[in-house]
């Protein structure tokens, strides 16, 4: 026996085994409070982090598109031949058009079949064929598109139809769980999942109007018009681009924000376009090194380039060189964020600029313009 054990057994002998339990229970106790407390959340079939829910929600409203467009083939020489052509007419033959195969996917917004999808996905095509998750197909009729946004509105005639949720469009931050929903490759509907890398990105040239959410969930091609959708299955954006210089998904796509898709769906099933605000001028967007610069006393804001003769801005008595810092008593906070806050006001309605000219703050009382469809064929500045 040796020493220890012998200790341990007089020990015993003098002060019992109810003491020793005793110690025991403090030395337990001692370790709970030490040990930081791990919360666990229990969920069904030992499922954890899992966004079974928020794809059974929002699955069911994105929809695979199927597009078909004839293609006519330039006329062969040949045909040019009497003798040749003679030949081919004898046997009844003829030169056959070519039919070109498109696919994308689209989200359907409200219950009377109206579906969001990108202008690329069907522009010019001939028929659209949209397939639901349920397997039930129609054919789809283009409402209206919107070239600017790359949006277009289609509808479909059926029932039972299963609408996504729009979330608040303040709501999304960088670090949100996203998950994007679409018809990659055409292999059938596929859910990846990712974080939103940043918000209100623009400058991409991509398009006129842009403020795209920007995530690293896998976006590839037929996941153009699908939908990004939060943790809670709500949809946050509508799939767009991916940047890619080989072609696959790196981590870097594009999805355009539900508020100016919202926009253009209403404004489009209103009125068959989108109506837009003007206010007749060019701008440049005021930087801190700007404002150093040229000794400016802002460095935030636009300055007026030029300004349409007799647009709403003229008539106001806005001059070039005056800097925009307010509208509406909203500060301008950059230029793509002026421009989408008059794109939405509607024409008609009269707002207050306050501007800066020669250092001092003057107020404007204009009133808003439609903007010409002329104004989109100038691609080296935006319209505002």
């Amino acid at each position: 026996m040796n020493r220890a054990t012998h200790q341990l057994r007089r020990w015993l002998s003098h002060y019992g085994w109810p003491s020793l339990a005793g110690l025991l229970v403090a030395v337990i106790v001692l370790q709970q409070l030490q040990t930081p407390e791990i919360n666990t959340v229990s969920e069904p079939n030992g499922l954890r982090h899992s966004y079974k829910q928020a794809v059974a929600q929002a699955m069911p409203s994105v929809v695979k598109i199927y597009t078909t467009k004839v293609v006519a083939s330039p006329r062969h020489p040949l045909l040019n031949d009497p003798l040749f052509k003679r030949f081919i007419e004898r046997r009844g033959l003829s030169q056959r058009d070519k039919i070109e195969r498109g696919l994308g996917s689209g989200v359907i917004v409200r219950a009377d079949g109206y579906i969001l999808t990108n202008n690329h996905v069907i522009n010019n095509a001939d028929q659209i064929r949209v397939m639901l998750s349920d397997g039930r197909q129609r054919l789809a009729q283009i409402v209206g598109v919107d070239e600017p946004t790359d949006l277009a509105v289609l509808k479909i005639d059926m029932d039972n139809l299963n609408p996504a949720t729009f979330a608040n469009p303040e709501s999304v931050a960088i670090g949100d769980v996203v998950l994007a929903i679409g018809n990659p490759y055409g292999i059938g509907q596929t859910v990846t999942q990712g974080i939103v890398s940043a918000t209100g990105r623009y400058g991409l040239q991509l398009n006129t109007y842009e403020k795209y959410i920007q995530t690293d969930a896998a976006i590839n091609q037929g996941n153009s018009g699908g939908a990004l959708v939060n943790a809670a299955g709500e949809l946050i954006g509508i799939n767009s681009v991916l940047y890619s210089r080989s072609g696959g998904s790196n981590g870097i796509g594009f999805a355009i924000p539900n508020d100016i898709a919202m926009y253009v769906l209403n404004s489009i099933i209103k009125h068959g376009k989108v109506i837009r605000g003007w206010l007749g001028i060019s701008a440049e967007e005021i930087t801190p090194s700007i404002a150093e610069s040229f000794a400016l006393s802002t460095d935030s804001g636009l300055v007026l380039i030029s300004i349409v003769r007799g647009g709403p801005a003229d008539r106001a008595g806005l001059n070039v060189g005056d800097i925009i810092t307010h509208i509406n008593g909203v500060k301008v906070g950059s230029g793509n964020d002026g421009m989408h806050q008059i794109a939405q006001i509607a024409p008609g309605s009269k707002i207050t600029i306050l501007a800066l000219r020669a250092g001092a703050a003057q107020s404007f009382l204009v009133t808003i313009g439609q903007i010409p469809d002329s104004a989109f064929s100038n691609s080296s500045r935006r319209p505002n």
